[in-house]
This record gives C-alpha cells, structure tokens and sequence, in this order.
C-alpha cells in the first residue's frame, strides 16, 4: 500500500511567535499545575525536604531545587529555610549577603590562583573534613585599573567581570594599597545612592534580588594604619561597615522595602602578643591558622569613645583570616559580617603595602 503522508504542520506567523506561544503556554500550565497543590501540603514537603537535606552541600541542593519550581514553592522554601544567623547555614545565594550566626563562626576557606590573580571562597573545611569537600561560594579577580587595584567579586568563577550577571560587588583600593573600599551591587537600604552610575540594566536571574537595578553601592571601608617609621610589628586594620541588620526577617531580605540604615559597625583588628621564645608576633587562631604570614589578622568590635564602658565586646573574634598553606588561606566570619563582606575585606589583606610593611 502507498504510505500515506503526514499533514504539514501550520506555518507560524511573523518570526515563529505560534511556536513561542506554544511553548509559554505549556511552562505556564505545568507552573500552574505545581502551584495546585494546597498551602499545607506544600509547605509539609518542603519542610520534609529541608530536614532531610542534611548540614551540608550536596544534601542541601534539593532544598534550592525546590524554590526554583514556581513563584509559591519559592515562597514556601523562603518561609521554611531560615537565614544564617538563625540556621547557621547557607542555602540560597541570598544568604552570603546576610549577617553570620552569632554563636559559633561560619567556616570557610579561599584558594588563590597566582597565575590568573583569582580567589575563590569556599565554604567548609572543618579540621576533621578534607579541603576538596567544600562549597563553591564566591570568587574573586584582581584588576589593576590605572593606579588603583580592584577586586571584582562574582557568584560565579567563569564570569569574572563587572558587566555580568553574577556581579556582587567589588574591593577597590588606592595607589598604597592601604585604604578600600567595598561596594555592594545591591542598595543596602531604601534610598541608598549608587557610587557609580555605568550599570542601569537589571540584575539577571542569578542576581540576589533580581528588581532591584545594579551599581555600585558603597558600604563599607577598610582601612592599614601607616607604619612610615616602619616600626617592628604586624599590620593595623580598621573597619567601617554598614552591616545588615541581624533582626531582618528572612522574607525581607528578599525585597527592597522597609529598609533602613542601620550605621556604621567599627572593626579593628586585635592586637598580637610578643612571643619571646619563638621571637615572633602570636595571635590564637584555635588550629585553624597554621602558617605564619603579614596576611593573617583578626578582627574585633572597636569601641567608640561615647560608648559606656563595657557595652562593647571587645574579645570575641568577628572575623579570623590566616594561611595554612602556600594559597590556601581559611576564613571565619560571624555575626553582624556577611559572607561578602568578610569575603571582601580578607580579599583586602592580599597584595604588597608599600606604607605599612
């Protein structure tokens, strides 16, 4: 028998917007279908699916996969998954732009490449856990823009460039390399100025907060006092940041109302102690510093001179950063630091300083 031939399908009209149509059509049904199910239902599977999700990556990449099924899942997952500071934990790219916990430092760790001037922020290695067994973070690449140094920081490591999608932010410092300054891609309060006015896109879909337009915000300095003298000793850092606000519900961070500035947290680093047997500078890192460098710093709250006296905690360690190995480098940060912020300032401690060395 002759075969008998298939009909031809319709030709589209214009420049395929019959296909296109089709195709949204059919992602919004199957959206729709996912968002049936009742609040209830859902938020019981997505609460089920971040307790089995575990502590660490990669148990907890089904946790983001399930806020990235529709717009109610996501809403779902943002009110089961609490922030940092309150889980000790980071799930979604929001939270490296949140306050750490305030309790025990979260742990991470950056490798350097020499050869292509890029850092990148892990999170992980624990005393007991291998180095290769960390989380991909951020990453980081210095630029050397005229007399100025740069440090562009990206939430991914093949798009290392301000003009991309997964900008953040960046570190830039002057020509000494002993004062920078961060800035954030993302206002951080209502009303807040961009530094810089050479971005006005939107942020693509791997943006912190994909409404809100892109620039450079400033909020935040670091800061090497001058040793001219050059005087025995380690490096001095002060730091000023605007840090975000610890009591910010995990919804809110999400959105950009009902923000406000909050001031400035002042940082200084801790001062070291002679050590006569070992004729050198010591700092206790609790084993997770184990190579003597210039680079390794802690950093405290800096008390202001209005502050009554014992309001500030000077003692406790907000962030550590130190060598333990040739470009391995771990760095502990908590509460009221985010990831990016402690990120940024250990970006800070790289590099040659002419005026403080």
């Amino acid at each position: 028998m002759p075969r008998q031939a298939a009909p031809l399908p319709a030709p589209p009209s214009g420049r395929g917007e019959v296909v296109e149509a089709d195709a949204d059509a059919e992602a919004e049904d199957q959206e729709e279908r996912w968002a049936r199910l009742l609040p209830e239902l859902l938020s019981d599977v997505v609460r089920r699916v971040e307790a089995s999700g575990g502590e660490r990556w990669p148990g907890r990449k089904d946790v983001v996969s399930c806020a990235c099924v529709c717009r109610r899942w996501r809403e779902a997952a943002v009110a089961v998954v609490r922030p940092p500071a309150e889980s000790g934990k980071i799930t979604f790219p929001s939270s490296l732009k949140q306050p750490g916990p305030r309790e025990l430092p979260m742990q991470c760790f950056i490798k350097r490449n020499k050869k292509n001037s890029t850092f990148l922020l892990y999170l992980g290695f624990t005393n007991s856990a291998p180095m290769d067994k960390g989380k991909f973070l951020m990453a980081a690449r210095r630029f050397r823009r005229g007399p100025h140094t740069e440090y562009i920081i990206s939430l991914d490591a093949e798009d290392l460039s301000q003009g991309g999608n997964a900008y953040m932010g960046k570190l830039r410092s002057d020509f000494w390399g002993t004062n920078f300054k961060i800035y954030d891609s993302k206002p951080p309060y209502d009303g807040a100025k961009a530094s810089s006015s050479r971005s006005s896109r939107r942020f693509g879909s791997r943006r912190i907060s994909p409404q809100v337009s892109a620039g450079n915000y400033e909020v935040g300095q670091v800061s090497y006092k001058y040793n001219l003298l050059k005087s025995r000793g380690p490096r001095r850092m002060y730091c000023a940041l605007e840090c975000p606000s610890a009591q910010e519900t995990w919804e809110n961070s999400l959105k950009t109302k009902f923000r406000r500035p909050m001031g400035p947290t002042t940082l200084r680093n801790k001062a070291p102690r002679w050590h006569e047997h070992l004729q050198c500078w010591c700092l206790n890192f609790h084993g997770r510093v184990t190579v003597a460098s210039v680079k390794n710093f802690q950093l405290v709250a800096a008390a202001d001179i209005n502050d009554p006296p014992g309001t500030v905690d000077e003692e406790t360690v907000l962030l550590q950063f130190g060598k333990v190995d040739d470009d391995m480098f771990t760095m502990d940060y908590r509460q009221p630091l985010s990831a990016f912020q402690a990120f940024a300032i250990s970006l800070s401690s790289f590099g040659t300083k002419l005026a403080c060395e």
